[in-house]
């Protein structure tokens, strides 16, 4: 397998997005964690897909995937059908050949399906997110994943409950990305130099696997890099925007253009500015990634 250098691990991009281009309908309030329940294989077929395009980490289909929303919504055991989530990814990893897999846990406004992410204004307090996270991760933890992924991180008490989290399974490592709405700050207005430094304890431990933001327009990665890499001059970070379409709430529609070789021509300013762990999110493809890992292996 070829590597690229220096140090740079190539992630996958976006799971909903490339099962759309294979034909399943997500249009639910579960959205790609639907498909546990009524076509498991082809989340397989999208892990394995990234895995042929590049990716050296798979991440799960767990992210909109809570304890209540899955008692909800469906008739399988919560438990189940998110340990279902990481050996799929597991099982396509093993037919590749190699690689990692990262256990998706979404934030509190992925659960609520009302676009919350985007603000992280949820009205809930850390002790409350802390309780509301507590089952999920306490699964999640206990399966063979090699690492967490708390990602689209929009709150800055949300980051305080998961830093919380993280000092329960110390033997776990885990990565927390946030989502941002600037170049400065994430979606609730706190400043990324901020947020970061909820995980300042954890910086010379490999409990930490790294730090970063996604779901994130890609002209920002930069600065934002700059920021983190300020606070947490140690730590690796991680990035892994949106394709550079946007996507508008209200109409639930995506605007604007993605370009595979544009996206893949930016990574490289963001290896350059300390990023080590890089992939793509909404809107992105096994195109993105395929072209990531070309030009960052040049």
């Amino acid at each position: 397998m070829a590597t690229t250098a220096p140090h740079t691990t190539i992630l996958d991009g976006g799971l909903a997005t490339h099962l759309e281009t294979l034909g399943a309908d997500l249009n639910d309030e579960l959205w790609s964690a639907r498909l546990l329940t009524t076509d498991p294989d082809l989340i397989r077929r999208t892990h394995r897909d990234y895995f042929r395009a590049g990716a050296h980490v798979a991440i799960t289909a767990s992210y909109q995937a809570t304890p209540h929303n899955l008692r909800t919504h469906t008739t399988d055991p919560p438990e189940h059908l998110l340990r279902l989530s990481v050996d799929l990814a597991r099982q396509a990893r093993d037919d590749h050949g190699s690689g990692l897999v990262a256990a998706s846990i979404g934030p509190y406004g992925a659960a609520l399906a009302d676009g919350s992410e985007y603000t992280g204004d949820y009205g809930l307090d850390t002790d409350e997110l802390t309780r509301w996270h507590h089952d999920r991760w306490q699964i999640l933890a206990d399966t063979p994943a090699d690492l967490l992924a708390c990602e689209t991180i929009p709150s800055y008490p949300e980051a305080l409950a998961l830093a919380r989290l993280m000092d329960t399974t110390p033997e776990r490592p885990t990565w927390i990305s946030f989502s941002c709405r600037d170049d400065t700050h994430i979606n609730d207005g706190t400043s990324i130099a901020t947020a970061v430094t909820a995980f300042a304890r954890f910086a010379d431990q490999p409990t930490l696997r790294a730090v970063g933001v996604n779901c994130t327009d890609p002209h920002h990665v930069p600065n934002l890099v700059k920021h983190i890499t300020r606070v947490l001059p140690t730590t690796p970070v991680v990035v892994y925007p949106n394709s550079g379409e946007t996507w508008a709430p209200r109409t639930r529609t995506w605007h604007g253009t993605a370009e595979p070789e544009r996206f893949a021509a930016a990574a490289g300013e963001w290896r350059r500015l300390g990023a080590t762990h890089i992939g793509g999110c909404c809107r992105t493809t096994p195109e993105h990634i395929r072209a990531l890992r070309e030009r960052l292996t040049r």
